[in-house]
């Protein structure tokens, strides 16, 4: 296992194996599941998502409703900004679909997945949901979990020994470099959402690119017909660039900074993803802003349990872990980009040294 040499994140690593492991009926998380079941924190809250689905719909309509009646101004700079919140909580609710909060059923959550995901924002339902369930399965883990993976950014001195390309050229400087770089990870969603089509692996190719493709089309032909050339690229811009903000900045908290695994390294269940998460503080603007994903201890040990149960879970989970003698870290969000941001100074730091010895 790969630990963060942050002092305080080294406090919190136990130094002593799980008398229990894995799943099953005699392990920790059994125990605690136990808890969690029995006050009732797993039961679908249909009216709840009623309202927020239909919450987001009507906001997204209201904000393309306001574009075309503005026409051709400069003003759509501010319904760009609009639309990019709005964009991020369809993720977010994407997201809830994914995990079937919303519905018990696969088929459900799959058709209003796809209409979020696909036609609502150009994002591939089935291509983030692949790769979501395999970051779930093993958060934090360098050989398996596609979110450490290194690409354009390195997440252990061992990735920035052995980077190359681009991955090299950045890593250095990453930490300066990361909220710059989530101006693109809009663009990079939509890409690689178009790129996963000809993955074989991908499920319903043909359904996912008609609706990917639709999105294109309207999008483009949105702007193109209500907006002059240079207001459209001016929108379009904006628009993208603060979405893979917002959506990065909803997402960086949660692991990044975090114990990190690799090789054969895997703990039980419960400790693989406490260990490996970071839950956020505040309040209800809090939760609105980050879609639940500020209980991301709870949500990880849950991935099906709904939004907003996930408050209370929170009390029962954090004792539970000090009853077994498993750290728990909570932090605010400002502090969660701090942790996060020196994580990633101090791994590129292998780079920064090659460069200044040639």
């Amino acid at each position: 296992m790969t630990i963060s040499t942050d002092a305080s994140l080294t406090e919190r690593t136990p130094t002593t194996r799980s008398r229990t492991s894995g799943s099953g009926a005699g392990s920790d998380f059994a125990r605690l599941s136990q808890r969690i079941t029995e006050a009732g924190l797993l039961k679908r809250r249909p009216g709840y998502y009623t309202v927020r689905l239909g919450l987001v719909i009507a906001l997204l309509a209201a904000g393309w409703g306001t574009f075309f009646a503005l026409g051709d101004t400069w003003w759509q700079l501010a319904v760009a900004a609009f639309l990019a919140l709005m964009f991020g909580q369809v993720a977010l609710a994407a997201h809830d679909l994914a995990h079937r909060q919303v519905f018990r059923r696969r088929r459900p959550s799959e058709i209003w997945g796809r209409l979020f995901g696909n036609l609502g924002i150009g994002m591939s339902y089935g291509w983030w949901m692949n790769k979501h369930t395999r970051h779930h399965a093993n958060p934090n883990h360098e050989d398996l979990d596609p979110d450490v993976a290194p690409d354009i950014l390195v997440w252990s001195t061992d990735q920035a020994r052995n980077s190359r390309g681009l991955a090299r050229l950045v890593g250095g400087h990453q930490a300066s470099l990361f909220f710059p770089l989530l101006t693109l990870e809009g663009f990079n969603l939509h890409v690689s959402s178009v790129r996963a089509l000809g993955s074989p692996s991908m499920k319903n190719r043909l359904l996912e690119g008609v609706l990917l493709f639709l999105h294109i089309a309207a999008y483009g032909s949105a702007l193109f017909m209500v907006l002059s050339p240079g207001k459209a690229v001016a929108f379009l811009a904006v628009h993208q660039c603060l979405f893979g903000v917002y959506l990065g900045c909803t997402f960086a908290p949660n692991h990044k900074g975090m114990p990190t695994f690799s090789g054969d390294e895997r703990p039980d269940f419960l400790r693989r993803q406490v260990l490996t998460s970071r839950n956020v503080r505040g309040g209800l603007l809090t939760d609105v802003m980050l879609g639940g994903l500020n209980y991301q201890i709870e949500h990880h040990l849950f991935p099906s349990m709904p939004t907003p149960h996930l408050r209370q879970a929170q009390v029962v989970v954090r004792e539970y872990c000090a009853e077994v003698g498993v750290p728990y870290h909570e932090t605010g969000l400002i502090q969660s980009y701090r942790e996060a941001l020196r994580h990633m100074h101090r791994v590129g730091e292998p780079i920064r040294r090659q460069r200044t010895a040639s």
